[in-house]
């Protein structure tokens, strides 16, 4: 039981409402950040508990930011937390959010979990949160409940949003002119699936490269290559194999 654990379970303050397997996930991409000045940015206050409990594990150096559309929860605002009314399915109030905060290490969607608000909270916050930083929207398992806007295989659920961030994230690779570098191309180094959660991990990424070594011993075929890595190595490829080579 790690530490985000044990607090939920010994918690007799606001209420906190989590799935159990919820917590080792947030521990596995949230742990490096204890202890340090860390900015989270969450979507998402309900009773306040969860805020409670990120000042808990995080420490006192964090500085934690949360956005709900319910005035009430104005009350859980302290001196670590700052609580902002507004719905995350408004751009130009999330845009005008993102002007006035720091950059973001870690952002958390937990809000309404309908479709439209969790597309439109990626596309107006992540490319603000930091360039080695998190993103993590929880209670996917909303995309397969029609009262949500969800469906199995539904063409605008969220999961089916979040799965073209898998060839986003693989354009480097990409002969199709369908399929062009950007900027999530050029900033993420993974994306993890879980049950009901999906995390992005942020970095600044270069055109991958590949490159052999070592020295062949039979006479393998050449594995298939882009084009372009037989014109670099095309002599390397040739000598390491010790093959003749021709076109047919």
């Amino acid at each position: 039981m790690n530490d985000i654990q044990k607090y939920f379970e010994n918690n007799t303050g606001r209420l906190i409402h989590k799935w159990h397997h919820y917590f080792d996930i947030y521990d596995r991409h949230f742990s490096k950040y204890r202890g340090k000045e860390v900015v989270v940015l969450e979507i998402g206050v309900y009773q306040g508990g969860s805020l409670k409990m990120w000042q808990d594990y995080f420490g006192p150096k964090a500085k934690l930011y949360a956005i709900d559309i319910d005035p009430n929860c104005k009350s859980f605002a302290d001196e670590q937390t700052t609580i902002l009314i507004g719905s995350q399915s408004d751009r130009q109030f999330l845009k005008k959010v993102i002007a006035e905060l720091p950059p973001i290490d870690i952002f958390i969607d937990d809000g309404g979990h309908t479709m439209k608000q969790q597309i439109v909270s990626f596309e107006e916050i992540f490319s603000h949160v930091k360039s080695d930083g998190v993103y993590l929207c929880e209670d996917l398992h909303t995309s397969y409940w029609p009262i949500y806007g969800g469906g199995y295989k539904r063409k605008n659920s969220f999961i089916e949003y979040s799965k073209n961030w898998i060839d986003f994230m693989n354009a480097f690779h990409s002969q199709s002119s369908r399929l062009k570098v950007t900027d999530f191309t050029r900033s993420v180094k993974g994306i993890h699936y879980y049950d009901s959660i999906v995390v992005v991990e942020k970095a600044p990424i270069d055109p991958p490269q590949d490159s052999m070594s070592g020295n062949a011993s039979i006479p393998t075929p050449v594995a298939i290559r882009p084009k372009n890595f037989f014109e670099r190595n095309f002599n390397k490829i040739m000598g390491k194999l010790n093959l003749p080579f021709y076109i047919d």
